[in-house]
């Protein structure tokens, strides 16, 4: 009871110091030119300031190196700390300068291999149902990468309205920590105590970020978040399992539906993958009427929707999963079709239910024509 009482008080002084850090975080984006000016591919109708992902990783850092040191291990926690920090200035660059996909990737794959080799954060094996356990050996390495880059991507895309980041983030991290104090006996406490204390240093900045917004996360703090994102999901899959694989990617069903969904939309329109467009899942909600803050809360929405499928993933049976992950696919797929996320007549399951749908009424006509003759 006493250490969960000080962990609580902890945290609060966690959330104290980035929430006093972020107008001074505010204060220097206006200084070191890290603004976000209105544009055609913009929300924003007028300069905002970003790079507000600082007083988050601040703070965080802070927290588990200092606050928290007789919970943390230095040895183990400074290596996440310094990849962090390479995404960070990659971001801090970005926000200021505008880098060049290829360039913002170089930064993150450094990083990414900076946790692999010096965290020593991998995937090392696999298991499916009915196939057996696989030791991935030297493909290790490219899929604990791809995993860190596509994640980290993933959450940056959705970076595009007031709050709708953090709040996912928030929502992800959450539902980690949960399934991780409950479900991964041997790191389960150690992750769940990281993730809440990265969950109290955006819950400071959050006032700021949510809808009117006064500051953004730019790309300093969407690129940290995800990258902290895929790496504390990683602690749970050294050796993945079908439910260990699919519990990580369901929490993080916003961005990566929004990320998969934006390549094979620019798949179809011959664009090139790093292009930037205005069809992300929050730009169909606003064209479709969604104000502002309701576009945002339908995305939490959907993100705790997510999360609570993956909660119920680690009770059910395998079969079970199978049945969920199917249900949730087309329910998914109906939802992207209804909002035209790939495009408002790229509509292949509803056109499969019409003409179900049609061909059954057209024998029921038949059937009906022919009992009156």
């Amino acid at each position: 009871m006493e250490f969960a009482f000080k962990f609580i008080v902890r945290l609060f002084i966690t959330l104290v110091i980035s929430l006093v850090l972020t107008p001074f975080i505010k204060l220097l984006a206006f200084k070191i030119g890290a603004t976000d000016k209105p544009g055609a591919r913009r929300i924003n109708t007028k300069v905002m300031p970003t790079a507000g992902g600082l007083s988050i990783f601040i703070s965080f850092s802070f927290a588990v190196l200092f606050l928290y040191r007789d919970i943390f291990d230095f040895a183990t926690t400074f290596p996440i700390i310094l990849g962090a920090l390479i995404v960070v200035i990659t971001g801090l660059i970005d926000d200021i300068l505008e880098l060049k996909p290829y360039q913002k990737m170089l930064g993150l794959l450094i990083a990414a291999l900076e946790v692999y080799f010096y965290a020593g954060i991998q995937i090392k094996s696999f298991a499916v149902p009915l196939l057996g356990h696989f030791e991935l050996g030297w493909l290790g390495l490219p899929v604990t990468i791809l995993w860190i880059l596509a994640i980290t991507n993933s959450v940056n895309l959705i970076d595009g309205l007031d709050g709708l980041a953090a709040g996912v983030s928030m929502i992800a991290l959450v539902t980690i920590g949960i399934i991780s104090y409950f479900f991964l006996p041997n790191v389960g406490a150690y992750v769940a105590m990281m993730i809440f204390a990265l969950v109290a240093s955006i819950a400071g900045f959050f006032p700021f970020n949510f809808y009117p917004a006064t500051i953004y996360l730019g790309d300093t703090g969407a690129l940290f978040l995800g990258f902290m994102v895929s790496v504390i999901s990683l602690q749970g899959l050294k050796n993945a399992t079908f439910i260990t694989m699919l519990t990580p990617m369901f929490i993080l069903g916003v961005p990566i539906t929004d990320t998969v969904y934006a390549m094979i939309r620019r798949k179809f329109n011959r664009q090139p993958i790093s292009s930037a467009d205005k069809m992300h899942l929050h730009h169909r909600l606003l064209s479709l009427g969604f104000t502002h803050r309701g576009a945002v809360l339908t995305i939490y929405a959907l993100a705790m929707l997510f999360s609570f499928i993956a909660l119920l993933m680690n009770y059910a049976s395998t079969w079970g999963t199978i049945l969920l992950v199917i249900s949730s696919i087309i329910g998914l797929e109906l939802f992207i079709e209804l909002i035209g996320l790939v495009g408002e007549n790229r509509q292949p399951l509803m056109r499969t239910l019409k003409f179900i749908g049609n061909r059954k009424y057209r024998q029921e006509v038949l059937a009906k024509n022919k009992r009156k003759h």
